[in-house]
């Protein structure tokens, strides 16, 4: 049983609160209805600490709302009213969460609201872009296939991004291991050598004085370090997260040797697909821009959909403003839309271009890791063999003077 604090208005408009236990916030519109009132607002009032939590540490993963949008699909193209639909969806989610915000759908819809307007309360958890293509669906009657849609446009573009991703976690776990590595014998190796050092009256070389003088600052200030570090990462993640700490970020990657090429793949992707998904599912033009231009959320990319929506709306074609762009989208990007603008199939062409560059950044990412491993390797080594080297130094120079 969960405990709800509600707001509600009298006949004659007088507004009230009021708690209520019951199992779902259906109980609570019944409750105020018998009492000749409305609903204004309810809240979970204590007893929901665990969707508290959820929504602070999990949310709904991106591979939970494929699986519901797949799994809805296939029961309403069986035949299930869409009621019945949302209550298995309910039953057999074990994200709480998720499973509240099902329920919360499906009470909407229940009371004659569309599916898209019940979904538009939850903005956190449904995209506009999956908003979007849920009220085209609808209003052309074609919901089941809307929805198949949207859950391989989602399945792809997910697995775009975990592929990029994957294959940057080697790298980065590497170079952190170097870096813990690096700060464990400037702590607990050097100092030993250095006190044998001392002891022999060693001349150190230059190369040997800098890692002793590195050891011996980070032995009596770890801790100032420690922090600084923390810090600088801690003003690093603000930064990026502001909007010209994400631009700036957002230009320097897209320079980036060799992982430029990936990424500006990566972004014409999912702009390809996201379009083609819009348009596909009967989303017009200028709408489909908007929508897009806050999926790909790169700032860059948002001024050339700015200018596009400006050329459809003036009445000039879509494809204009990628040609004018090809630092940014490949010039086959522009060629296919312009074709597609001719021959009246601008969807198809654009899911043409999604499909060929996911499969090029896929193909990329797995080269990437082939190129990025011998490398790192090149590094470890040279890591270890200037501490060998620098430690051996001195000691050779005491062997050759006896």
């Amino acid at each position: 049983m969960k405990k709800f604090s509600y707001k509600a208005q009298k006949a004659d408009g007088k507004i009230y609160t009021g708690t209520l236990e019951g199992e779902s916030k259906t109980e609570v519109y019944a409750h105020v209805g018998a009492e000749g009132g409305t609903v204004v607002s309810i809240k979970v009032a204590g007893g929901g600490f665990i969707l508290k939590l959820n929504k602070l540490i999990g949310g709904v993963k991106m591979q939970e709302k494929i699986v519901i949008t797949r799994t809805l699909a296939a029961m309403l193209k069986a035949g299930l009213p869409i009621s019945r639909a949302l209550s298995v969806l309910e039953r057999q989610s074990a994200n709480p969460l998720l499973k509240d915000t099902i329920k919360e759908v499906n009470t909407d819809v229940s009371k004659g609201l569309g599916l898209h307007e019940a979904l538009a309360k939850h903005p956190k958890i449904f995209s506009k872009l999956f908003i979007s293509m849920v009220k085209a669906g609808e209003e052309s009657g074609t919901l089941t296939e809307a929805l198949l849609v949207i859950g391989k446009q989602m399945e792809r573009s997910h697995s775009l991004i975990t592929k990029v991703r994957s294959a940057m976690i080697y790298p980065a776990i590497i170079l952190i291991a170097i870096g813990i590595i690096t700060v464990l014998m400037l702590l607990f190796v050097v100092p030993t050598l250095t006190s044998t050092f001392d002891e022999l009256g060693v001349e150190l070389p230059a190369m040997t004085q800098a890692i002793v003088s590195s050891s011996a600052f980070l032995q009596n200030n770890f801790l100032l370090v420690f922090v600084l570090f923390a810090l600088f990462f801690g003003v690093m993640s603000y930064a990026l997260k502001t909007e010209r700490g994400s631009k700036i970020f957002g230009v320097i990657i897209l320079h980036l040797p060799v992982v430029s090429v990936i990424v500006k793949e990566t972004y014409t992707a999912r702009t390809a697909r996201t379009l083609a998904s819009l348009l596909g599912s009967g989303v017009d033009m200028l709408h489909a821009l908007e929508i897009s231009q806050e999926v790909i959320g790169h700032p860059s990319y948002k001024k050339v959909f700015t200018e596009s929506h400006e050329h459809v709306k003036k009445g000039d074609s879509l494809s204009k403003s990628f040609m004018e762009h090809t630092e940014l989208f490949p010039i086959l990007m522009g060629d296919m839309i312009a074709v597609g603008e001719e021959t009246g199939a601008v969807s198809d062409m654009l899911l043409e271009v999604a499909e060929f560059y996911e499969n090029e950044v896929e193909r990329k990412t797995k080269d990437l890791s082939t190129i990025v491993e011998p490398l790192l390797m090149m590094l470890i080594a040279g890591v270890v063999g200037v501490f060998a080297m620098a430690m051996i130094a001195p000691i050779y120079s005491i062997t050759e003077s006896i």
